[in-house]
């Protein structure tokens, strides 16, 4: 039977992000994507205008119908969360919804380079703490492992120990699988360092190219899940991804595709094809 995946994320209608972003790309691994919207936006909040509709108080009646349609997932992936009330809403449909034969995957959009979003009080990054103990697979960045483990950003160079011991303490709060993504290394690389209990650790370098672009990580996110969802080890799910957002980044960069336009991944979506 074909594998089905709940992302529990906004929809954008411009921007390359979030579902508009995960859905195809799970589907062209020949996976199933049911959407769980969080909010409706016409374009990302990184444009200078856009609509926004917040799906919180629907939220509960959308999921309603899955579960009395008794349906079932082989993997659920949550992203940018934004109010207490919807990581309370994930956290019921995890309960529910979670088996021993499925995994949860967790980008905690919390922040980068050592600053959280807005919506990110302290009692929302309570919240997101608690949503990790669900998490099969959480792949964070710098800023957001920190904080979840309320430790202080190293704005300088942060080395592989320091990066090892996180991991092996936020692998004590649920995650069995940890990816610390985007770390700048150098000026020409950029590292993604990966963490599990079946080896020590191990790196995926990527060259860096151009700026930060927005949407990246829900690609990478989705590349991870449906690779990890046809078999793949987690160590070739992080390859896979980082090379396909280097590559769909590239030809961003070389077509002057602006930031906020996201990632062209239309472009290779065949590499994600298998047989």
């Amino acid at each position: 039977m074909q594998k089905k995946i709940a992302l529990i994320n906004d929809v954008t209608g411009f921007g390359r992000c979030s579902i508009a972003v995960m859905a195809p790309i799970v589907s062209a691994m020949k996976i199933q994507a049911v959407t769980v919207p969080t909010a409706i936006l016409s374009t990302h909040t990184q444009f200078p205008i856009y609509y926004f509709d917040d799906y919180t108080p629907k939220m509960k009646d959308y999921i309603q119908t899955y579960k009395e349609l008794n349906m079932e997932f082989d993997a659920i992936s949550t992203g940018f969360l934004g109010s207490e009330e919807q990581v309370d809403i994930v956290i019921d449909f995890i309960n529910h919804f979670k088996t021993d034969d499925n995994f949860v995957i967790v980008d905690p959009v919390m922040g980068d380079y050592g600053k959280l979003y807005k919506t990110y009080t302290p009692a929302m990054c309570d919240k997101m703490k608690k949503l990790v103990t669900y998490a099969d697979i959480i792949t964070p960045n710098l800023t957001e492992i920190c904080t979840l483990l309320d430790m202080e950003y190293p704005h300088e160079n942060v080395t592989l120990e320091d990066l090892k011991l996180m991991c092996e303490r936020l692998a004590q709060l649920g995650p069995k699988h940890i990816v610390v993504t985007g770390i700048p290394f150098n000026k020409t690389q950029i590292g993604n360092f990966i963490y599990n209990d079946e080896y020590d650790f191990r790196i995926v370098m990527v060259d860096r190219i151009g700026e930060d672009r927005s949407g990246t990580g829900d690609v990478i996110t989705s590349v991870i899940a449906g690779m990890y969802m046809n078999g793949h080890s987690f160590y070739e799910a992080v390859k896979k991804a980082a090379d396909f957002a280097s590559k769909c980044i590239k030809y961003c960069e070389d077509n002057n595709v602006p930031n906020h336009w996201g990632l062209c991944f239309e472009m290779f979506m065949k590499d994600l094809m298998e047989d």
